[in-house]
């Protein structure tokens, strides 16, 4: 062999270790700088407290910041087309709702969770409250039904965008009994309790997180909890006899996650996986949440993808049901539950 093949073999071994050496090191360098988690609904919601909450646990355990962002918008579609755009590289995650599981069945959107990764489902809120402006002349879940069938098209009623709790409980009650309402939209449960505190809208339904507090200060009457039991001295809805079949569809509720691109590499995942996990285990951040009224479940891997499956089965078909899916479930190849 010649000098001059050796030295060119020499360079070329030196080389392709240098790649794979540097490799490694990029993939253990992560992270290598702070994080960004966009939050896709406003401030003040459910969502964003229960995230911002999450966030300084899971930035210890990552040792890196995790800088938050809200990008609310189109219920919740804004956020993740964001993040989409962003590389696949762990530095853009997404913050995310139960909404997102319905964007194709809603006809907003041409994914939902099918192109993200879930790295953590970290709780859910199955309490879910039947408020009122303060002000209201209804005290139960039956004066406001009465009300509203005796004067249909009157009550202003809080509801986002689909796949919401709004939305979905208004689909439920819908499905019971006659409940005809003018429907006002807001982009999340921070501008909607502002916006019932005022008396500008009359009702909305609520996750107990973001409106226990409200109703506590006077700021929200609370007609009902979607239950079949009382929650903090809240009478069930299904003391109104039309609405005693709705433990149908229960238990239902909000949830919040953290997630990434598909394509983001399987060692970053791990990574953030497991510094999630850890966040989720803080006792601090788990006192603040189950006083929320919300179930911690701290999941991910297959178990946060079976939860997602069976969440997205059980409201895709109660929406088509309800008349209220704007495209077949049965077409997206959504099972039945």
């Amino acid at each position: 062999m010649t000098l001059k093949k050796r030295q060119f073999l020499s360079a070329a071994l030196l080389a392709v270790t240098a790649v794979t050496v540097g490799g490694q090191a990029m993939a253990q360098a992560y992270p290598a700088r702070d994080v960004t988690a966009v939050i896709q609904w406003g401030a003040g919601g459910g969502t964003d407290v229960a995230m911002r909450g999450y966030a300084p646990y899971a930035e210890e355990a990552l040792g890196r910041k995790i800088v938050l962002q809200n990008k609310p918008g189109a219920a919740g579609v804004i956020g993740a087309n964001f993040v989409l755009q962003q590389p696949a590289d762990g530095y853009t995650i997404l913050m995310g709702a139960e909404p997102q599981a319905l964007f194709r069945v809603m006809g907003v959107a041409d994914f939902d969770y099918d192109k993200f990764t879930p790295i953590n489902i970290a709780a859910v809120a199955n309490t879910i409250l039947l408020v009122a402006r303060p002000n209201a002349p209804w005290n139960t879940t039956q004066d406001l039904i009465s009300h509203v069938q005796a004067n249909p098209n009157k009550v202003k009623q809080y509801l986002a965008g689909q796949g919401t709790v709004p939305f979905t409980m208004n689909a439920m009650v819908t499905t019971l009994t006659k409940f005809e309402t003018i429907k006002v939209p807001f982009d999340g449960e921070g501008p909607a309790i502002a916006a019932l505190s005022g008396g500008h809208v009359d009702i909305g339904f609520i996750a107990s997180g973001p409106a226990i507090e409200h109703i506590k200060a006077g700021r929200l009457k609370a007609l009902g909890v979607v239950d079949s039991k009382s929650f903090q001295g809240i009478a069930p809805v299904t003391d109104a006899p039309s609405l005693k079949n709705i433990t149908k569809f229960l238990p239902w509720g909000s949830w919040y996650g953290v997630f990434v691109r598909k394509e983001t590499p399987e060692d970053v995942k791990a990574k953030l996986v497991a510094a999630f996990k850890k966040a989720g285990e803080n006792p601090q951040y788990r006192d603040m949440m189950t006083g929320r009224g919300t179930t911690m479940l701290n999941i991910s891997g297959a178990e946060a993808e079976k939860f997602i499956k069976k969440f997205q089965s059980t409201t895709a078909w109660l929406y088509q049901g309800a008349g209220a899916a704007k495209v077949d479930p049965a077409t997206l190849g959504i099972p039945k539950p």
